[in-house]
């Protein structure tokens, strides 16, 4: 198995991009270029706690979802669109600039990196760690966005070296002042991710199926938050109903029991996989009173809200992360068509 270093002889992102953009079928030169009044736009969103998913200053349906959530949070028409009265209610926070210019750290490119990730549950199971598969998948997940838009950004020379400056959709958070309460190791998860520590707390969970989003209410049922999800499938529906969250796993190792899985090999045996970005549950669990259900993060935040789970809510990592800064056990989550 290859390990990835980051050193004096560092990698340029075009190194890594085409393996990404292979691997999750994305056709980089396809794809319409990045507009900046789009990320504007899509980072103020991300900030207010409505996320538009990856941040790659581009328009669809996540973006058009969270311009609904942050209209009906301000009580303006949901239109689902940049039009002129939602551009004023975002102008006042014009100051969040799309993009930042920040140096690397060694930490920052701080593996370890493991490449190829194997796909078979076995063989996974033999890993320490699930992890990123090189620096340019941790750096895009900690900024939001995909290998895709930070080569975009840089340009297919830009170092991934300590020093070496990069330019990354801004998504830096206020404040990292996480609850001590919490262990170091998740801390640093949520670091790693950029997650706010400032989060307003939420009374309840909504989860629509016919609109793809959790949404989070307040005490007074008002929207605070809202994340794209994936929920389900035909052949694994989301089960409608009022549930409750029972608490958090943070990085969870992941029980493989192909008896639950309807798609699952029939020479698969049970597994325990070891945690980690890239585990199929990503960073964080949220258990659920349904039994074997839960929301939890995923290995490619690229598709949520474009394929299909086996009925849990699947969301990205950071925003997995960022909810359950936002909830605790007991709150009620309700789950409707």
């Amino acid at each position: 198995m290859r390990k990835i270093t980051v050193g004096a002889a560092c990698l340029a992102i075009a190194t890594l991009c085409p393996v990404y953009a292979t691997a999750q079928g994305t056709k980089v030169a396809a794809t319409p270029a990045l507009d900046r009044s789009t990320l504007h736009v899509q980072v103020i969103l991300d900030h207010l706690g409505f996320s538009p998913g990856v941040l790659d200053g581009r328009t669809g349906k996540s973006l058009v979802a969270a311009l609904k959530g942050f209209q009906e949070s301000r009580g303006l028409r949901q239109t689902g669109e940049m039009d002129p009265v939602t551009l004023r209610a975002l102008h006042p926070f014009r100051a969040l600039r799309p993009t930042r210019t920040l140096a690397l750290t060694a930490s920052t490119l701080a593996g370890p990196y493991t490449d190829p990730l194997p796909k078979e549950p076995a063989d996974q199971a033999k890993l320490p760690a699930l992890g990123y598969r090189s620096p340019l998948e941790k750096l895009s997940e900690m900024f939001h966005t995909t290998p895709a838009v930070l080569l975009e950004l840089n340009g297919p020379t830009a170092r991934l070296a300590a020093g070496a400056p990069i330019i990354v959709p801004n998504a830096l958070p206020v404040s990292r002042d996480y609850d001590s309460k919490l262990s170091p190791e998740w801390r640093k998860t949520l670091a790693d991710l950029n997650v706010d520590a400032n989060q307003p707390q939420g009374a309840k969970v909504v989860v629509d199926k016919s609109d793809e989003v959790l949404r989070v209410l307040d005490k007074d049922g008002k929207l605070i938050a809202q994340f794209m999800a994936t929920m389900g499938s035909s052949n694994d529906p989301l089960p409608i109903g009022n549930w409750t969250i029972k608490g958090a796993s943070y990085n969870p190792p992941f029980h493989y029991n192909p008896k639950l899985f309807w798609d699952a090999d029939s020479s698969d045996k049970a597994a325990k996989l070891p945690p980690g970005p890239n585990g199929p549950v990503g960073v964080i669990w949220l258990d659920l009173s349904k039994p074997h259900y839960g929301i939890h993060g995923t290995p490619e935040p690229s598709t949520i809200g474009r394929a299909e789970s086996h009925g849990c809510i699947r969301l990205t990592n950071w925003d997995a992360a960022r909810l359950s800064l936002m909830v605790k056990p007991g709150t009620p989550a309700v789950f409707r068509p």
